[in-house]
């Protein structure tokens, strides 16, 4: 089995910043893409940034400028680095990835961690 182990959402206030880390472990024989989504109270969960296996990366609208996300390959990990927050920034932050299982088969599998939750007052 593999999982991702989200890490790094707290409290903080408008204007501050935070790191989240994305920690993927067990029968890895590689990873693709891995992104960071989020979903606040009553609204869908939404894509915030995303990073391939070649570092190219993508970022939704209300990010950009403000959010970096990248990777350790070496470490199976993937970050956010957030910045200037804001009040609307308020979600849990779930880390997901493609990853490609260990053993003969080599199969792939989507995986979500289990969230992060980021507040940001006013």
């Amino acid at each position: 089995q593999v999982q991702l182990v989200e890490s790094g959402g707290g409290l903080v206030q408008a204007g501050g910043s935070l790191r989240l880390s994305c920690a993927a472990s067990g029968r890895i024989f590689s990873i693709n893409d891995m992104g960071w989504y989020r979903q606040a109270p009553g609204k869908q969960r939404e894509l915030v940034a995303l990073i391939t296996s070649g570092s190219s990366t993508n970022y939704a609208d209300s990010v950009k400028g403000r959010f970096t996300i990248s990777r350790d390959n070496a470490k199976n990990t993937a970050y956010l680095e957030m910045n200037s927050l804001k009040p609307e920034d308020t979600a849990i932050y779930y880390c997901n990835a493609e990853i490609q299982l260990g053993g003969s088969l080599l199969t792939w599998r989507e995986v979500w961690g289990q969230g992060t939750l980021v507040t940001v007052s006013s």
